[in-house]
């Protein structure tokens, strides 16, 4: 099998590379299709389809989420190259949107910033369930103290697309800010995503 660049590869080609099948191969083709019409390329976590497509082995799912997730790790890597400096919401959800998408569960993570707010480190603080996220302070700021971070925001995301703060959401902020203050590292911001959108709390005045 004589294979174009990646660039120039079609859907079905593409999934045909990460499964080492050909491209006329009728599951390849069934598969390649229903990603693009209902998978991870319309934001729909790929476990979800799986279920829905029951003739995708386990092997396979793996394969294609390896290469989902590979893709997601390149394109936060080079927002945050381009964005020089973490001075906005919209700043902090470029980073981290390419991360987040078709995430069924909720990730807690913190951007770590040194003293002219620049990038120092994407923190995935903890994973939770698909309508809440389980966060203790305490492995937050040992990741904060280990890369010398002299301030921080901290970013979740919502699965069900509203970025709109919940209350745990409200009571967590305000419990990190606490903890901020005894370890002198300023919590700048807590941002949620939700799908396209994204909310401040400190933008609401809720921190």
């Amino acid at each position: 099998m004589k294979y174009a660049t990646v660039d120039r590869q079609s859907d079905v080609e593409l999934v045909a590379t990460i499964l080492g099948k050909k491209t006329n191969d009728e599951a390849c083709t069934r598969f390649a299709t229903v990603l693009a019409t209902d998978g991870w390329m319309s934001g729909s976590p790929l476990s979800e389809v799986a279920r829905e497509y029951g003739s995708v082995g386990p092997r396979s799912l793996a394969k294609i989420e390896a290469a989902v997730e590979l893709g997601r790790r390149t394109l936060a890597a080079r927002a945050a190259r381009k964005t020089e400096t973490i001075s906005t919401p919209e700043d902090v959800a470029a980073v981290v949107r390419p991360l987040l998408v078709g995430q069924d569960r909720e990730h807690f993570m913190a951007l770590a910033l040194d003293t002219k707010n620049h990038l120092k480190k994407v923190i995935e603080v903890s994973i939770g369930s698909t309508s809440a996220s389980i966060v203790h302070p305490v492995p937050l700021f040992k990741e904060l103290v280990a890369v010398a971070a002299s301030s921080f925001v901290v970013v979740h995301n919502h699965p069900s697309g509203d970025p709109t703060p919940s209350g745990a959401d409200i009571q967590l902020c305000r419990r990190i800010v606490k903890c901020a203050d005894v370890m002198g590292c300023e919590l700048l911001d807590f941002c949620v995503i939700g799908g396209d959108s994204h909310a401040s709390l400190r933008e609401l005045g809720l921190m």
